[in-house]
């Protein structure tokens, strides 16, 4: 069973003297550091000048400086920057400043795991990780609440990593949901996983082959629409509320055993098989290998972004929503 901490088990004191520089001020960064400033915990945001992000933090109340100034003046540097942005920003504006007794911080475990950063043995290297966006981070902080989080201590090296982890997650509201203990690589396995079969990857596959489905066989694209990806929120949030079986409990009978009935034939024990490939890819490293080769090539990495901006259910989906002006 997994560990879970909550409020009780952290204690702001081994933060609270610490300067925490982010790194990278889009919706996660901003979320954190409102969070950890009004914990009472002094942040340095470091973000590029020019874009929106440069000018948010600054409507924040920020100073915005470069990464290594905010590295060089932090006791604490958590990197929030787009992962094959962070291994070079480690190497050029980070590792320089680290001495002894600082903190490396990542709200995900890629480039730890996959040693893209290897970092010196005398720092503490420690991640938080949020499971929700950053603006769901500070919206349930404004109401008293939490995002819940995962807690793994990667090094640690002053023998206090793990109480200044969880003082970390106390500052963003973590600990009032609960957060749980895990490792680098179980947090960075399942998320790859996770994103790859079902919430993205599986979950765009699906909804194309349903809606491509329906208008091969004649039917209109704008229903199509409706029943293959319009409604998919209202079942998300039935599920995100009470689980599959809640979600069951509030649809309709018909719709029930439809579900009960047909969707193992949807997903079958063939899909699991491929599935179990993915895993094993992520597990490997060949993901990730490839993943950062593409990204550097530019126009394949773009060419692949850029596929289904034609596609039918994104053409359609584009006017139906403009009728919708409350979304």
């Amino acid at each position: 069973m997994a560990r879970i901490y909550y409020d009780n088990d952290a204690d702001l004191s081994f933060i609270k003297d610490k300067t925490v520089a982010v790194i990278g001020y889009g919706i996660q960064g901003r979320g954190q550091a409102l969070n950890l400033r009004d914990s009472g915990v002094k942040v340095i945001v470091s973000q590029r000048p020019g874009g929106p992000n440069y000018d948010q933090a600054k409507k924040d109340g920020f100073d915005p400086v470069d990464a290594a100034t905010a590295a060089k003046n932090s006791d604490m540097i958590i990197i929030l920057a787009q992962d094959p942005l962070q291994a070079d920003i480690y190497k050029n504006s980070v590792e320089p400043y680290l001495t002894k007794g600082k903190a490396l911080v990542f709200s995900h475990g890629f480039n730890i795991h996959f040693k893209q950063i290897v970092p010196p043995k005398f720092v503490d290297v420690f991640m938080i990780a949020p499971k929700g966006p950053g603006s769901l981070v500070r919206r349930l902080y404004e109401e008293g609440k939490g995002v819940p989080c995962l807690i793994a201590v990667h090094q640690d090296a002053t023998k206090n990593a793990k109480k200044v982890a969880l003082a970390y997650a106390k500052a963003l509201g973590g600990t009032r949901a609960g957060v749980i203990e895990t490792t680098f690589k179980e947090e960075t396995e399942t998320d790859l996983f996770g994103e790859q079969a079902v919430l993205c990857g599986g979950t765009s596959a699906l909804i194309k082959a349903g809606f491509e489905t329906l208008v091969n066989a004649g039917y209109q694209p704008e229903v199509a629409y409706f029943e293959c990806l319009h409604e998919l929120k209202l079942i998300t949030d039935l599920i995100y509320a009470g689980g599959v079986q809640g979600m069951r409990k509030r649809v309709s009978d018909t719709a029930e055993y439809g579900d009960l009935s047909r969707g193992p034939r949807v997903i079958n024990k063939q899909t699991q098989k491929e599935m179990k490939k993915i895993l094993k890819e992520v597990q490997s490293g060949k993901f990730a290998k490839e993943f950062l080769a593409t990204y550097k090539d530019k126009n394949k990495f773009e060419k692949l972004r850029r596929a289904d901006d034609k596609h039918p259910v994104e053409v359609v989906g584009a006017k139906l929503r403009g009728m919708m002006k409350w979304m």
